[in-house]
């Protein structure tokens, strides 16, 4: 056993060179890789513990941009990202949670610098958002923590100071890219995006038609060339959901595990879900709920079955599978039984997923697990599949696969 760092590095060092992983099987690749990734979130941690420190000696102004350089340099990132695994490591010494499961290799450095700006604000988050950040995709765990934060925060005064300080530049890279960064208020910023959504429908149908395949990402840059080019007059319009639990409503601000926000951007004050819904616009929607039922929907100008999309949005705000942050806009509506065998589409019986896994469902037989909401995602063979739930005995027949639902499609 390693008893110095220094034994310990070179014992690392000296089995990665040799490693092979042609000469492994599937499954011991896999606990390799778990095994790898684990070493690595607990060196990021020991790291920014360590640099963390060293910020400590000295002078400090001195001492913090000499340590954010020395992490940098060693962990080949930038001085933004030693900065912000500094940040985490202080917050660490403040929440005891945090640095056992940073410690225990359990949170990459991302994740603990998310839950350690969170902690600042609301420390008694902290332990809650440690214990989940394993089940979460980042984005995910991104949200959580802005509604942490969002929680012990006024949401009014902070919404009046982003507007306040609102921007959007351009600059272009080494490599003559040209880059657009926007900031504002979320309401504003889903605005956007809402009126780029059929535009980058529009150029996802024309690249099918041509067999071209591209990220989601180029299409709703396309989008947003074509809005520019157009002048914006006559562009097709998207929707805008905003989500809101019933008794913040009312009271005129959320409290608690209450939730307000805008879809897929992340949480606002009621003040503004109420300027949406008074607003009038057919384009703007709002789910109302009861901690997690969906008791009203106010919409404007859609056909009924826009209500259940409404309410779709609002229980899968990202990909069902569990682990996948891909966002509402890029989901597909997925019936659990067929629509050849049912001929109905119920709400309960619906689940929103990214290309990715529904494909893996439509095509392999995978399946989320028996239940509601955010929850795994199996192949066919593990024991949680729905279909070993409903065969005689817990178990399927050999070879069987689930009927293959999802026939509606959603999203670009």
């Amino acid at each position: 056993m390693c008893k110095t760092l220094s034994e310990l590095e070179q014992a690392v060092c000296g089995y990665v060179p040799g490693f092979d992983p042609a000469l492994v099987s599937r499954d011991v690749l896999a606990s390799a890789l778990g095994s790898a990734a684990r070493i690595e979130k607990a060196a990021a941690a020991l790291s920014a513990i360590v640099a963390a420190q060293l910020a400590e000696l000295g002078p400090a102004k001195l001492a913090g941009r000499q340590a954010e350089r020395e992490l940098a340099r060693s962990a080949g990132t930038s001085l933004g990202d030693a900065r912000r695994a500094i940040e985490a490591a202080r917050a660490m010494a403040l929440v005891p949670e945090l640095e056992r499961a940073a410690r225990a290799g359990e949170l990459s450095r991302q994740q603990a610098a998310l839950i350690g700006d969170a902690a600042a604000v609301n420390p008694a988050a902290a332990p809650g958002l440690a214990e989940r950040a394993g089940h979460l995709a980042l984005g995910e765990l991104a949200g959580e923590c802005a509604r942490a934060k969002a929680a012990v925060l006024d949401l009014e005064a902070r919404r009046r100071a982003v507007h306040a300080a609102r921007d959007l530049r351009t600059y272009t890279d080494a490599m003559g890219a040209a880059h657009l960064h926007a900031h504002g208020r979320p309401e504003d910023v889903a605005l956007v995006m809402a009126a780029l959504r059929p535009l980058a429908e529009r150029a996802l149908a024309a690249a099918r038609e041509g067999a071209r395949r591209e990220r989601p990402e180029a299409y709703a840059f396309d989008a947003l060339v074509a809005l520019a080019g157009a002048g914006g007059a006559g562009a097709p319009r998207g929707e805008v959901l905003v989500r809101v639990d019933h008794a913040a409503l009312l009271r005129g601000y959320p409290v608690g595990a209450e939730v307000c926000e805008v879809a897929g951007f992340g949480p606002t004050s009621v003040q503004a879900v109420v300027d949406f819904i008074g607003s009038g616009d057919p384009f703007l929607k709002a789910v109302v709920t009861k901690g997690k039922d969906v008791v009203g929907v106010a919409h404007l100008g859609r056909r009924p079955n826009a209500h259940q999309q409404s309410a779709l949005d609002w229980l899968f705000p990202t990909c069902a599978a569990e682990g996948c942050g891909t966002r509402a806009q890029f989901l597909q509506t997925d019936h659990r039984v067929g629509w050849a065998q049912s001929h109905v589409t119920v709400l309960d019986l619906l689940d929103r997923l990214c290309r990715f896994h529904h494909g893996l469902k439509t095509t392999q037989g995978w399946a989320l697990v028996e239940g509601k909401g955010k929850r795994a995602f199996v192949a066919p063979r593990d024991p949680r599949h729905p279909r070993h739930a409903r065969s005689p005995g817990g178990a399927g027949a050999a070879g069987e696969l689930p009927a293959a639902g999802g026939e509606e499609g959603a999203g670009p």
